[in-house]
């Protein structure tokens, strides 16, 4: 049986691949910071599911992470869907704080974890949530953007020391556009999609080890114009979401 860990996934896009890999037969370990919403993923599927609290901003986050593969008997898939993100037209440190110590400190504890373990093993697949975000600095959420062009260009270069290393393991950067979850609640998103659909597209990426997803093929082509946009003219476009 395929194992996975899904970190982040009590909520939105990685509580809905959890709930797609259950359904073709996996036996997947979920943690995140919610208890009780683990505890009733667990219940539904008790025979398949091993869960642990797990905050990826504390020091031991790692040491709980550990814990979770030894009760799962190991992993194939490391899945990182945890992340936050802000718009913040004031500028406010602690928001643009709080954002990079979830998606850059936190991000780098589990994904140099995981690459630990595969690196011991033999080699596995390392899968993370970043954003179209990454494409280009958004105004109205700059630590957002920053950071998701940080997790892109750590993954590159993660990709590029496992070559160099001559490790069996594989990476996906999974970038999507606007995603009705928790984070959007407070805005009003053009093309918003749908996390089950979202989910859809993750999981027959995964399937294919696809390097690099942007879902969907209207996000595609938003990506597409974006990267050919000049910085001069970028920074005088009234982006507001």
């Amino acid at each position: 049986m395929r194992k996975a860990i899904i970190i982040g996934a009590t909520s939105g896009i990685g509580q809905e691949v959890a709930r797609l890999l259950v359904q073709k037969g996996w036996h997947i370990g979920i943690a995140g910071r919610r208890e009780d919403a683990l505890q009733c993923m667990q219940q539904a599927n008790p025979g398949q599911i091993e869960i642990q609290c797990l905050d990826v901003t504390k020091d031991d986050a790692v040491l709980h992470l550990n814990e979770l593969i030894n009760r799962l008997g190991g992993m194939d898939l490391f899945f990182l869907s945890s992340g936050v993100g802000y718009q913040n037209r004031s500028l406010e440190p602690d928001i643009e704080l709080n954002t990079a110590r979830t998606n850059v400190e936190g991000f780098i504890r589990m994904v140099t974890a995981a690459f630990g373990y595969f690196k011991q093993t033999g080699g596995g697949h390392i899968a993370v949530i970043s954003s179209i975000a990454g494409t280009k600095g958004l105004g109205v959420a700059p630590a957002y953007s920053a950071t998701k062009r940080f997790q892109n260009t750590y993954i590159d270069a993660l990709a590029q020391l496992s070559q160099m290393q001559r490790l069996n393991i594989r990476f996906t950067d999974i970038r999507p556009g606007f995603v009705a979850t928790d984070l959007l609640k407070n805005g009003k998103y053009p093309m918003l999609m749908q996390t089950n659909k979202v989910a859809l597209h993750i999981v027959k990426a995964l399937k294919r080890k696809k390097r690099v997803v942007v879902i969907d093929g209207r996000y595609r082509l938003v990506v597409f114009f974006w990267r050919i946009i000049p910085r001069w003219l970028w920074e005088r476009l009234p982006i507001k979401n």
